[in-house]
């Protein structure tokens, strides 16, 4: 159906003109057509929404750390597996680590790892639960280290995961050794005294109180402690006599000062086998599994908004002021190299 509208009109002393204008009503076909296409873009909408429900349904169940290329072939099957210990060796990073090295070690096209170290070290029993996991993936498939600014207290420590068989490569300007166990504390006893502040805890056991920062420490509570600190700190010396072929404990007993090492002087001491970069261990390694151009593949663990906001998984839990105080008299072994007293 159509609608026609009649226009007269004429110019002054000329013939008068008449103007039609036909306007097209609206079809049903037209109507129908809308109809369908708003239709077809719901049930499309439905779809996406379906198909992504589905998508973060299946890869919910896949658990971090995802892998992600770093260098060599795109195409190759055999991968070698690159290892991070980024920062001080603790929660969260000790897990982060450990599901890395545990991918590593499920992954049957992995045929090697290169754990790759930057640290000053960290924490006692997150140090050896590393070299734990790290000596079950040496035992299965070949572990090279590549050291590069700092590996050393901890850091050299989970080196030692690797196993005998491992070749260490620093750069050569890295320091490492530290090889030590420190217990941070702090003596507010002259302070409190100053101002009046005493402390006076209930307990039961007489060292149960040991490490209170705010009494002197008694010649009773350091042979305490100092036990604690020397099975750590044998723990570490033998740690070392079992996977470095080239030094016997002795030898060992005699670089465990605590001291830091340089690259030259770890490679004249034994601690480390060759001085080179992460491309040089990575070759060395690719001859060691006879490959020529493998997948090299790196892990990396989703970041949260947690992580952004507040630094990282853990800081959640220390927003309490008082709990944060009493967590900071916890003690706390550590493998760890600084100049600087660590808080606790």
């Amino acid at each position: 159906m159509s609608d026609t509208t009649v226009f007269n009109s004429g110019s002054k002393g000329g013939p008068p003109q008449t103007i039609l204008v036909q306007t097209q009503a609206p079809s049903r076909w037209r109507g129908w057509l809308i109809k369908l296409l708003l239709v077809a873009l719901g049930f499309s909408l439905l779809a996406n929404l379906g198909l992504y429900n589905a998508y973060r349904q299946y890869f919910a169940n896949v658990d971090p750390p995802r892998e992600r290329f770093h260098s060599g072939s795109t195409t190759a099957t055999e991968k070698i597996a690159l290892l991070k210990m980024e920062g001080t060796i603790m929660p969260p990073f000790t897990e982060r680590l450990i599901s890395q090295i545990e991918k590593a070690t499920k992954d049957d096209n992995v045929k090697a790892a290169l754990l790759v170290i930057d640290s000053p070290g960290g924490l006692v029993a997150d140090s050896h639960q590393i070299y734990h996991r790290l000596q079950k993936l040496s035992k299965s498939k070949p572990v090279y280290v590549q050291m590069k600014r700092m590996a050393a207290s901890g850091g050299y420590y989970i080196a030692m995961g690797a196993g005998p068989q491992a070749r260490i490569f620093a750069e050569p300007t890295t320091w490492t050794g530290s090889i030590g166990v420190i217990m941070p504390r702090y003596d507010f006893s002259k302070i409190s005294e100053k101002y009046g502040v005493s402390s006076d805890p209930l307990t039961k056991g007489d060292h149960k109180d040991t490490l209170n920062p705010f009494k002197p420490m008694t010649d009773d509570d350091r042979k305490l402690w100092d036990n604690i600190l020397d099975q750590s700190y044998q723990k570490f010396i033998s740690v070392i006599d079992e996977n470095r072929e080239a030094l016997d404990r002795d030898g060992v007993k005699a670089l465990a000062t605590g001291q830091i090492y340089t690259a030259d002087d770890a490679i004249k001491n034994k601690l480390i086998d060759a001085i080179g970069y992460q491309e040089e261990a990575l070759e060395a390694l690719k001859e060691k599994i006879n490959l020529k151009n493998p997948r090299i593949v790196g892990y990396e663990t989703p970041i949260t908004i947690v992580d952004i906001v507040l630094g990282n998984s853990k800081a959640q839990q220390t927003t309490d002021p008082w709990k944060s105080f009493v967590e900071s008299t916890v003690p706390r072994a550590m493998y760890y190299c600084s100049w600087l007293p660590t808080l606790p």
